[in-house]
């Protein structure tokens, strides 16, 4: 089993180092030869989603990995990715896979100053550390995706498919538990 991250911006080397720490190999995209590996799943990692969009767009990346998670490659996705995956975006006109019927709002819990940690409960796996920064929040959901994640009645996590997708960072605490639900995808 092979893991691509999504290595253009943002916190991609510490989706690398959880992958590593459940079994998993993975590699980088970075430029589209890189697309001419063989890989089982992707993560799209938190950063800035407008600049993850921009560059994806400018390398050519953006069109066959859209076709590849349609095709139903198995897809994980925190902060700035879920917002690449979100069919809608409340505050912003700006769409790009769009893959995951939700709408999203960016920066809802506002500025860095804003960002904070919590525990809670994760369907499926229990209470789990979640860190948000800069984090959106999905306001809204097709019937077909599951929510998996609330904090404060606010909707944090959803499965869809073969698509995970957070406003939190899993990446960025000890717990493995996501990458482990992710990589059984897979």
């Amino acid at each position: 089993m092979r893991i691509a991250v999504l290595a253009l911006q943002g916190a991609f080397i510490e989706h690398e180092h959880a992958l590593n720490d459940v079994g998993a190999e993975c590699f980088e995209i970075r430029e589209l030869s890189d697309l001419k590996k063989d890989f089982d799943g992707l993560v799209l990692p938190g950063g800035e989603s407008t600049v993850q969009g921009k560059l994806l767009n400018d390398l050519g990346l953006m069109k066959p990995l859209y076709e590849r998670i349609k095709a139903g490659m198995p897809v994980l996705a925190t902060c700035a990715g879920l917002i690449l995956l979100a069919s809608e975006l409340e505050n912003d006109s700006a769409r790009y896979f769009g893959t995951l019927p939700v709408t999203v709002r960016r920066n809802a819990y506002g500025r860095q100053l804003g960002s904070f940690s919590t525990v809670d409960n994760y369907d499926g796996i229990g209470r789990i550390p979640m860190t948000f920064i800069r984090a959106p929040v999905i306001v809204g959901v097709s019937p077909e995706v599951k929510v998996c994640a609330k904090v404060d009645d606010r909707i944090v996590g959803v499965e869809y498919q073969n698509q995970i997708a957070l406003a939190f960072h899993p990446e960025l605490d000890q717990d493995r538990s996501i990458h482990k639900r992710f990589v059984s995808l897979v």
